[in-house]
């Protein structure tokens, strides 16, 4: 079908349209954050599917998406939005905290909200991969907002003395691919461990990765 229909306009039962529209498009998430995050996931779902999942009539769907693609890609961006925003809030309130402390805080924040809901993990490292290209310039873009995350990190523990100066480009990127991975392995059971088990292991990869073996402190003896 070419481009989305034409959405109703005007108030109806004391909602304006703009509100119904952004309800009908939360059902729609929701409902896809249940199929494409269990069964039958992506790859399987159809729109009559999704649009009976949310209670919705596929005429309502068109009104709002053009594909299914259309609808995958908002709820990867949008399950990576909470993450994000979690992350950022764990690191405002862990201001003035020591590099391990906050390191610890961030990655906390992170795992807690990545994993809160096994089926985001589902959606951001399995359904999204190998779906389009234009998908696959839209996950390593957000993969890319994590590194800057990182590198961010980084450069402010080396401005406070905290962290080796060197350029942590690769070694954002290469760290961000281990997070992604034990999350995903640890979520599916492959890795018998705690979540702050993990949390921990994380955070000593990162401070290995600022402060190399035979780094010292300036000013330090």
């Amino acid at each position: 079908m070419e481009g989305r229909l034409r959405a109703p306009t005007g108030r109806y039962g004391g909602r304006s349209a703009e509100e119904r529209q952004a309800e009908r498009r939360r059902r729609f998430l929701d409902a896809a954050l249940r199929l494409f995050g269990e069964s039958p996931g992506y790859r399987s779902t159809t729109v009559a599917a999704l649009s009976q999942a949310a209670g919705l009539s596929t005429r309502q769907f068109y009104e709002e998406f053009r594909t299914l693609e259309d609808v995958l890609a908002a709820l990867h961006l949008q399950v990576n939005g909470w993450a994000e925003q979690a992350v950022l809030a764990a690191l405002a309130d862990a201001d003035g905290l020591p590099l391990a402390d906050r390191a610890t805080v961030l990655f906390r924040a992170y795992a807690h909200d990545v994993t809160s809901d096994p089926r985001r993990i589902r959606i951001t490292f399995v359904e999204i991969v190998g779906v389009s290209p234009r998908l696959e310039e839209q996950r390593l873009a957000r993969r890319a907002r994590w590194v800057d995350l990182i590198r961010a990190e980084a450069d402010a523990a080396v401005a406070r003395g905290e962290a080796a100066p060197r350029d942590y480009r690769l070694a954002a990127t290469a760290f961000i691919g281990s997070v992604n991975g034990l999350l995903h392995d640890w979520t599916t059971g492959w890795v018998d461990a705690t979540l702050d088990e993990v949390v921990d292991e994380l955070v000593r990869l990162l401070l290995g990765m600022l402060r190399p073996e035979g780094w010292r402190r300036p000013g330090s003896s």
